[in-house]
């Protein structure tokens, strides 16, 4: 997994602008810093905040690309398993129901799983859990997914989140294709898996691409929204009441795709994740893209009060 691009250039205070400010009683009490840009469905810049050509980590935001590597390799997932393959789960009982039929079906249980342990996010089934398990992180059907490779493959499963096994080494070909650019770094994400660092813009081209290439996903998303993160979770309302596919990263990261394969890739330069959602709807709005009352729905429903774009 080399590199031509200097990981050294990540998104700084020079390439930031400010994105969105948080309001109480008229006065404003916080604002938010990053960048964001929208591309069309060849690709091409829209609109950009920012620099676009900073690098970031694209964190969980990466996970529909990882899918697509395992659709790559021959893996056949559908419906809620593949869904569940890009997801960043809350950890409900049918989210782990799902994982469990992933590793079922590639002849695995939960012990194969090399994620770390973690409680469920969702506060119900947090209470309801009786401790820590694989299986319940939030990352863990892309694990599963990268098990199900790895066993169709004929590979080792042990060592399967090893940059230098095939399962990583075609997902990294995959995502490289896919944002149009080298991998400007490799790092360790939160589950232990391999994780990129990209362009804004290229992480925006390949969810464009993602949208465009035919891939079963982004139907399986629409389909089951509630699988990519949970019930009246941010994702899963903006794909429901937006009508277009979301996809969160830790550290204020998001993507955005419409039907005709527009993309919007947003970064906070804080981390703070509240402000990525209504700075990645306005741009759609902007760009005569997406309904002002149906943007407005979803920041009404999962976006923190007197929050408002600043651009």
């Amino acid at each position: 997994m080399g590199s031509s691009l200097d990981p050294a250039r990540p998104l700084d205070l020079a390439g930031a602008v400010e994105l969105a400010v948080v309001e109480r009683d008229g006065v404003i009490e916080s604002r938010h810093l990053g960048a964001a840009v929208l591309v069309d469905g060849d690709g091409g810049i829209v609109e950009a905040l920012g620099d676009p050509a900073a690098l970031i980590y694209p964190r969980s935001a990466a996970k529909p690309l990882q899918a697509t590597a395992v659709l790559g390799m021959g893996v056949r997932l559908e419906g809620e398993e593949l869904v569940l393959a890009a997801a960043s789960h809350a950890g409900t009982p049918a989210h782990v129901a799902i994982v469990e039929r992933m590793l079922a079906a590639a002849g695995l249980d939960e012990g194969a799983l090399r994620c770390p342990a973690d409680w469920p996010l969702d506060s119900d089934a947090r209470t309801a859990a009786a401790g820590r398990r694989r299986i319940a992180m939030n990352c863990s059907g892309k694990h599963a997914a990268f098990l199900a490779a790895a066993v169709h493959g004929g590979w080792s499963t042990e060592d399967y989140l090893d940059p230098a096994h095939p399962v990583q080494a075609a997902v990294a070909a995959t995502v490289a294709e896919l944002a149009g650019e080298p991998v400007a770094h490799w790092g360790v994400d939160g589950c232990l898996a391999p994780t990129p660092v990209l362009s804004l813009a290229g992480l925006a081209r390949s969810f464009s691409r993602v949208v465009t290439s035919g891939s079963p996903l982004p139907a399986a998303m629409r389909a089951h929204p509630w699988a990519v993160d949970g019930p009246g979770r941010e994702n899963a309302v903006t794909i429901g009441l937006a009508g277009v596919l979301a996809k969160v990263g830790a550290e204020g990261v998001l993507v955005l795709a419409t039907d005709d394969g527009h993309a919007v890739a947003v970064k906070t330069l804080d981390g703070a994740g509240r402000a990525r959602t209504p700075v990645g709807l306005e741009l759609l709005v902007r760009a005569g893209l997406l309904e002002r009352d149906r943007a407005d729905a979803v920041v009404a429903s999962v976006g923190d009060p007197g929050i408002r774009v600043a651009f």
